[in-house]
């Protein structure tokens, strides 16, 4: 296939070079794309403050997966589809949370009967706790009168020593349901959080990418069970040489020319440069070891464009990447922005 085209190539170049009519005037289109093709190979006498390189297509992928192991109920999404932020990608079989959340709440009434009753045996307790010192104050007096005797006086103050013991263990019995209660009623919310984790949810709007599970499969916990593609954050990686990548700022304009499609130019800014070369030489002492550093970079596609042609966007394609490393140099008339329509 390259020598066909290197053959097309040469052909086309003799036909213009003898005044003959060319490939493009043909009208299928083939002289348009060979035409592209050879200013992409020839690099269209770029400026020195724009350079090329190569890269291919990407966006962020985004896991949707089971937080706990069990049996997934039903898959609602298919491969492709595009779903909202929030959308149900996913049920898990929640049948036995169901049954530990009905035992829960059970439990949450009997802890709230068993403060009824505390409450009511305390209100009992302080009335025979009132009773038995007022008792106990008339036997004092009546035997500060001489009207009552010692040991009257004794009975009467040990009525109200119980009294008090059991005001304080009725207390404690309170404070027990109490606690009971809040226990209860932090494990309904547990099972609560649970099944809301049941329901697997996309977490951003995107594409579909893979299908990872079947309705009715077992997974584990943290087991993926979809994967989205973010189509708000697509950019393409190419590594540029260090002069360059030195002169770049994020923020700078940027082009990218698709292998499939060469006829367009994809308007996209630098939101990344690394700070550490990713193929270094063993050893850098010489200026020209220093040039064999390459540096990552992201080229970020805007968002609005993105969501514009969203039924476009295609990943894994490959193609070329104009970047500016200057903000005054101006863009060579075949990179200015040409967009489908």
């Amino acid at each position: 296939m390259h020598r066909r085209v290197l053959i097309s190539l040469l052909v086309t170049l003799v036909l213009a070079a003898s005044g003959a009519p060319s490939v493009a005037d043909t009208g299928d289109g083939l002289g348009a794309k060979l035409k592209a093709l050879w200013g992409r190979v020839a690099g269209n006498g770029l400026p020195d403050d724009i350079v090329m390189t190569n890269g291919r297509i990407e966006a962020e992928q985004v896991l949707v997966a089971a937080k706990f192991a069990g049996r997934v109920l039903q898959v609602l999404v298919e491969e492709g589809d595009t779903v909202e932020a929030g959308a149900v990608v996913a049920r898990m079989d929640t049948a036995e949370l169901d049954a530990q959340l009905n035992g829960a709440e059970a439990e949450v009434r009997r802890t709230e009967q068993a403060i009824a009753e505390a409450e009511a045996l305390i209100a009992q307790r302080d009335s025979e706790s009132l009773l038995a010192a007022q008792e106990h104050e008339r036997a004092a007096e009546l035997q500060k009168r001489g009207h009552g005797t010692m040991q009257e006086l004794d009975r009467r103050l040990s009525q109200l020593n119980a009294a008090t013991a059991a005001h304080r263990a009725a207390q404690a019995r309170l404070d027990v349901a109490l606690a009971a209660a809040d226990t209860a009623r932090a494990d309904v919310a547990r099972l609560h959080s649970l099944l809301d984790d049941a329901v697997l949810k996309a977490p951003r709007r995107g594409r579909v990418e893979y299908k990872l599970v079947q309705s009715g499969e077992v997974v584990g916990a943290g087991a993926p069970v979809a994967t989205l593609l973010d189509l708000s954050d697509v950019y393409m990686t190419v590594f540029l040489a260090a002069r360059a990548a030195g002169r770049v700022a994020i923020g700078d304009e940027a082009r990218i020319v698709l292998d499939p499609a060469p006829e367009y130019v994809v308007p996209a800014i630098v939101a990344f440069v690394a700070g550490q070369a990713q193929f270094t030489p063993k050893t850098v002492e010489t200026a020209d070891e220093r040039e064999k550093l390459m540096f990552r970079v992201k080229l970020r596609i805007p968002p609005a464009l993105l969501r514009q042609y969203e039924s476009r966007v295609k990943i894994g394609v490959r193609g070329l990447a104009y970047v500016r490393t200057s903000p005054t140099a101006a863009w060579p008339e075949a990179l200015a922005i040409k967009l489908p329509q």
